[in-house]
């Protein structure tokens, strides 16, 4: 049987790039103690990395990969292991559809998880807990337009909905819609308001003519 380091580092070579791996995964070959100190001493080695407390990941292999796209990769496992789900924030989906100009350096996802601080190499990320209604609707693009809305806020509110409605599709409105009951009533209202007044800019709202996708 490998010792408890090689054993981790054997197992760290099987992941996928960027994709995280924990001591408890690892109980079944030594107590809690000997498994922590395993992990420690590989991350001062430099053969791991630790992103977060009880979670570490194996140095990039040299791959093309950007800073940002390895974060996302790292925040997208720990959600996978703890079955959790993940999204970008709301400023970056309002400056998806164009609704500011600019968003903040800093990294943050939203999940239904912990919050916890993330450190991906030279990068600092964070993962922010969030009610399940900002992730209800996934990292779809009536999701990101839920996101959108609430970074907006509720002074925007009815403004915002409309610029939405016009950039997005018939059935990623129509999926926005169907989750109203469970968003925040003002949210919910401008949403209604902006579906019925978008639906007579386009004729009565039986000939909208925005692609299905």
């Amino acid at each position: 049987m490998p010792s408890l380091p090689v054993a981790i580092i054997e197992k760290s070579l099987t992941l996928p790039e960027g994709h995280v791996l924990s001591p408890k995964e690892f109980l079944h070959l030594g107590s809690r103690d000997a498994v922590d100190q395993a992990f420690s001493r590989l991350a001062k080695s430099g053969r791991l990395l630790r992103v977060a407390r009880g979670i570490y990941v194996a140095p990039s292999r040299g791959r093309e990969e950007t800073q940002a796209r390895r974060t996302e990769t790292v925040a997208l496992s720990i959600a996978a292991k703890g079955k959790v789900a993940i999204t970008g924030n709301g400023v970056v989906a309002a400056k998806s559809f164009g609704l500011i100009s600019q968003a903040p350096d800093e990294v943050t996802f939203l999940t239904t998880g912990r919050s916890k601080q993330l450190t991906v190499g030279l990068a600092k990320a964070s993962l922010q807990h969030a009610p399940y209604w900002m992730l209800a609707l996934g990292r779809s693009r009536a999701g990101d337009a839920v996101r959108a809305m609430a970074w907006m806020g509720a002074e925007c509110a009815e403004e915002t909905a409309s610029q939405l409605h016009s950039q997005l599709s018939v059935s990623q409105w129509e999926a926005l819609s169907a989750v109203r009951a469970s968003l925040p009533t003002w949210m919910a209202i401008a949403v209604s308001k902006a579906g019925i007044y978008g639906g007579l800019r386009n004729g009565g709202g039986a000939t909208d003519q925005r692609p299905r996708i």
